[in-house]
């Protein structure tokens, strides 16, 4: 992923050029080939690098936690995701959905 040296935002591939997203800013800049394998495009990204983190989120197949305790039914295992909420500043939060009953909660750290 390349960021526009103007303002900040992604930049897109344009043909021979790489192009900031950013309506407002208009950069562009000609593509370095050479630089492009230290970088992931969407194109290459799958499903599996995506973290979701939406209350409607389907958690199966996320990363498990076992030092948990669902409050509904017991179980000591839950899949989560990390979501940061507050300033860069602070640590992330955890979502969590029981592997058991599907109960959801969020831990602050």
């Amino acid at each position: 992923m390349q960021f526009c040296d103007e303002c900040g935002s992604m930049m897109k591939a344009e043909g021979d050029r790489m192009v900031c997203t950013n309506a407002d800013c208009g950069a562009s800049i000609e593509r370095d080939r050479d630089r492009e394998a230290d970088f992931v495009t969407t194109e290459e990204q799958s499903e599996d690098d995506v973290i979701e983190s939406d209350e409607d989120a389907n958690f199966e197949g996320k990363p498990k936690a076992t030092d948990v305790r669902c409050e509904e039914c017991g179980n000591e295992e839950a899949w989560y995701t990390l979501k940061q909420t507050a300033s860069a500043d602070e640590p992330p939060t955890r979502f969590f959905k029981c592997t058991e009953c599907g109960h959801r909660w969020r831990e602050y750290n």
